[in-house]
């Protein structure tokens, strides 16, 4: 999608989306490649012995399924949800769904029966795909489903019922704009909310896709993620974009992530490509990385990196880490690619071609660099939400005029690079002072004996919050007299104003489903 020679700013200048009529994610990541060469390998599943998946293999299947759920009145529109660990399953229901112009509901596999009831009765879901703890879990909440035909479990007969049942005799031609995906967001107020994607919004993730991952794709290409293939973040910023480009991708179940265990997945198979969460980074830099490793690319994105955690990439594995910045709602419209641009640590970077972003005050005026302001990104790109489902308010207030409001906060420094500050429910006010927690916590990061932290602020009748530091230390270390030590740490590395008046020891810190600090539960008094 870009070519090859030109500097970031030549891109910018130069670049257009493509605007076809009609697309379909299915037969572009499956079905083109199986046309072509029905043997390429598309998936290596890892938790299967390291079974290979062929591009046409995934064509059959998903045909064949496609029919079956024809079979059961699934048509053009309707929510089918897919309740599943990484594996061969997930990309077979998509595609079949995609097939027959469904809406595909990714859902995590670890979402308690609240969270999916919501979830499936806000969707009208028709169907869902799960294993067997899956569908025990939607069993138990059925009653409340009236919408529901049905509950398929992979672990049931699945792949022999797919193997029987005829494959159907054309896929539905689907336009670029037509619904194909269904992403909820919790946000961080209220009710979860539907974002609702388009076919397209598959190629508004490839320009960051191909320069994060330097020049993707390049002869000897494999991607692997330990993100959840429900999060847009592991479906879109890598899963999905290997498909696209014929770049064999690697499947592996991991209930809870170990570090050991993906160094050891990524030297057995040849991993070139990773989309790592800050959380997973963190953990692999604390054991050894095994011989065999000759990563090519790494992208990370969620919470800020720090320059420690980017030098341990250079020194270690010797990449370039680059920093990815989006969201569900439009994702992958931002990103820190040293080499390519002049890159700072602990800056977000710049908008990526094809993208337009402005930092904006909350009446919609553009504040002045080195502002606090909040991220912006103008209509048009093709990975822009259509609509949060049944929540026409919730839509409209998104938008400030043409921009769409990120709710993040950032202040541009004199290299044009963007600093992200915080969520702007996350920004501190201490003693007069706007603080924002990234900063503090990328300074923790950086100290030999913390594993993570989270930052947030707690009432203080005299500054309004004081600066609250909740850290995981390595195993081993002693506590005493290390409070005064962090404090100092940050005071010396970023300022006193913003150094933690108080540290809360934690064994964990509470994350989101996607690897991100949940700083509001850190707010909890309990």
């Amino acid at each position: 999608m870009l070519p090859q020679g030109q500097t970031w700013d030549q891109m910018m200048a130069s670049f257009r989306w493509p605007r076809p009529e009609y697309f379909n994610i299915a037969e572009r990541c499956c079905d083109s490649w199986a046309d072509e060469d029905p043997g390429r390998v598309a998936l290596i599943d890892a938790s299967d012995g390291d079974r290979v998946w062929t591009y046409g293999a995934l064509r059959d299947a998903s045909d064949r399924l496609a029919s079956m759920f024809a079979g059961q009145g699934i048509g053009k529109g309707d929510v089918i949800a897919v309740l599943l660990p990484q594996g061969p399953a997930v990309l077979v229901a998509h595609f079949a769904a995609y097939k027959l112009g469904a809406v595909v509901l990714p859902l995590f596999s670890l979402f308690g029966p609240d969270a999916l009831q919501y979830r499936l009765s806000d969707s009208r879901s028709r169907l869902v795909i799960a294993d067997n703890e899956g569908a025990a879990k939607v069993a138990g909440i059925r009653d409340a489903l009236p919408d529901l035909r049905g509950v398929m479990s992979v672990e049931e007969r699945f792949w022999e019922a797919i193997t029987a049942a005829p494959p159907i005799s054309a896929a539905v031609q689907t336009r670029a704009e037509d619904p194909a995906v269904l992403i909820y967001t919790s946000g961080t107020t209220g009710a979860p909310k539907g974002v609702l994607h388009a076919h397209q919004f598959l190629l508004g993730h490839l320009p960051s896709i191909e320069l994060t991952h330097r020049r993707f794709p390049q002869p000897g290409d494999c991607g692997w993620t330990p993100a959840d293939w429900a999060w847009i973040g592991g479906l879109m910023d890598l899963a999905m974009p290997c498909l696209y480009y014929g770049v064999p991708l690697v499947s592996q179940r991991m209930r809870k992530f170990d570090a050991t265990a993906a160094w050891d997945l990524i030297a057995r198979l040849r991993v070139q490509n990773l989309f790592l969460p800050p959380t997973a980074l963190k953990l692999m830099r604390q054991v050894p990385v095994p011989s065999g490793v000759q990563v090519r690319s790494i992208t990370s994105g969620g919470e800020a990196l720090g320059a420690e955690l980017l030098a341990w990439g250079r020194d270690a594995l010797g990449v370039e880490i680059s920093e990815i910045y989006g969201q569900t709602e439009c994702n992958l419209v931002a990103a820190s690619v040293p080499g390519e641009m002049v890159a700072r640590p602990g800056a977000l970077g710049r908008a990526v071609p094809g993208f337009v972003l402005s930092l904006r005050d909350a009446d919609g005026a553009v504040v002045a660099p080195g502002q606090l302001g909040e991220i912006c990104v103008r209509r048009g790109p093709p990975d822009m939400m259509l609509e949060y489902l049944n929540k026409p308010a919730a839509t409209a207030g998104k938008f400030h005029g043409d921009w769409l409001r990120t709710g993040d906060m950032a202040v541009e420094g004199a290299d044009g690079l963007l600093t992200f500050v915080a969520r702007d429910d996350d920004v501190i006010t201490s003693a007069g002072y706007r603080i924002g927690p990234a900063e503090i916590e990328a300074a923790l990061g950086a100290h030999p004996d913390v594993v993570m932290a989270g930052v947030v602020g707690a009432p203080d009748a005299a500054r309004t919050e004081i600066v609250v530091a909740h850290v995981v230390l390595r195993d081993g270390v002693a506590r005493d007299g290390l409070e005064e030590v962090l404090r100092d740490w940050v005071a010396q590395r970023v300022s006193p104003h913003v150094a933690p008046r108080r540290v809360v020891w934690a064994e964990s810190l509470p994350m989101t489903a996607t690897g991100k600090i949940l700083r509001r539960a850190l707010r909890q008094p309990d």
